[in-house]
């Protein structure tokens, strides 16, 4: 009796759809003309290599799955098991009426696997490990920043809720210790609510801290090679400080691997939407796509550098002719995004008054 040939996929792609969730991933598996199998695996990226390997031998992988709240560990597991695999942004995904009607998380899978064979999904970008880790401590305090005018409006509302006025000196106040110990030295009719405003400002004191102590470690951050030059640059454009900076450098990354100020207002949220048909073209208001973090910062930055920069000045109260105010900063967002761009890649400081 002959031996029976070894199975051999040297010569075919497989196509594999995840839609991935903490404790499952469901999966489906295409070949160039047909669907081989819809099941449901352990969320990791080893199991799914073996699984391949073992069906598949000497196959070329593909994969696919959703950007999300897993992040990109995946991404780099599957890639150590030799898949070549994309991250793509979910509303980059085509979607029938009949998958949005009746979706389910196997229908996901095929959906992805089915765009990822025919070629019509583009990837977002991957960051390193470590950019991922140093965005980390970025965004934390982003949110510690919101939990704090939380808890100042907790405070405040507190105050005004049982009648205490808040004196002239510290009206439109900024928090200073003066303004704190006020607080701290009112009387309650009883211990309990005592306690409360106690509380209250406790949580205040401890958020605070622990601001002080990200704000230091983003400092030593910055004055680490891999930002120092950069940081330095940054920091002489008006209305970007060490924050705006950190913010700039990880949520970017690389600048150059933005092709055009087109492809890095794309990523920021700089462009507008519009609506084509026939002879009419109408430009509406920006879409909503694009990094939120960086766009609102380089909004607050832009009202900061109209007022340093004579030249963002003069055009932004040229725009103001034609536009409301909050359009025109948005104007002026991207330009100075634009010239954020110039400081990086030719490594040179920013230049007041420099007109384009």
């Amino acid at each position: 009796m002959s031996k029976n040939k070894q199975i051999d996929f040297s010569d075919k792609t497989i196509y594999v759809g995840l839609d991935v969730h903490r404790k499952d991933w469901k999966v489906c598996i295409l070949l160039e003309g047909m669907v081989y199998k819809q099941f449901c695996q352990p969320p990791s990226p080893k199991t799914l290599g073996n699984y391949l390997r073992k069906h598949f031998p000497n196959g070329e992988y593909k994969s696919v799955y959703e950007a999300g709240f897993c992040g990109f560990w995946i991404h780099d597991g599957l890639v150590e098991e030799g898949i070549e695999n994309i991250v793509v942004n979910p509303a980059d995904v085509p979607t029938t009426d009949k998958e949005r009607q009746q979706k389910t998380d196997k229908r996901d899978a095929k959906k992805l696997a089915r765009t990822l064979r025919g070629g019509t999904l583009e990837g977002i970008h991957v960051p390193s490990r470590e950019m991922v880790e140093h965005r980390s401590l970025v965004r934390l305090r982003s949110r510690w920043v919101g939990d704090m005018v939380r808890t100042k409006n907790r405070i405040k509302a507190h105050l005004h809720f049982f009648g205490i006025a808040i004196p002239a000196e510290y009206s439109g106040c900024n928090w200073s210790n003066n303004f704190l110990k006020w607080v701290g030295s009112r009387e309650m009719e009883t211990l309990v609510g005592k306690l409360v405003l106690d509380d209250l400002l406790s949580q205040f004191y401890v958020q605070r801290t622990r601001l002080l102590g990200m704000n230091k470690q983003l400092r030593i951050l910055s004055q680490t090679e891999q930002y120092k030059k950069k940081a330095e640059l940054l920091q002489s454009v008006p209305g970007i400080g060490l924050i705006g900076t950190m913010k700039i450098l990880t949520e970017l990354g690389d600048i150059k691997r933005f092709k055009g100020i087109k492809k890095l207002a794309a990523y920021v949220g700089f462009i507008p939407s519009t609506d084509s048909s026939g002879e009419h073209e109408r430009i509406g208001e920006m879409t909503n796509r694009g990094n939120r973090q960086l766009k609102k910062m380089l909004i607050e930055a832009s009202w900061i550098a109209i007022r340093n920069d004579p030249a963002l000045a003069l055009k932004y109260a040229e725009l103001r002719k034609t536009m409301r105010a909050t359009k025109a900063i948005v104007r002026i967002g991207r330009k100075l995004l634009n010239r954020i761009r110039y400081v990086l890649i030719n490594e040179e400081k920013y230049v007041i008054g420099m007109v384009e």
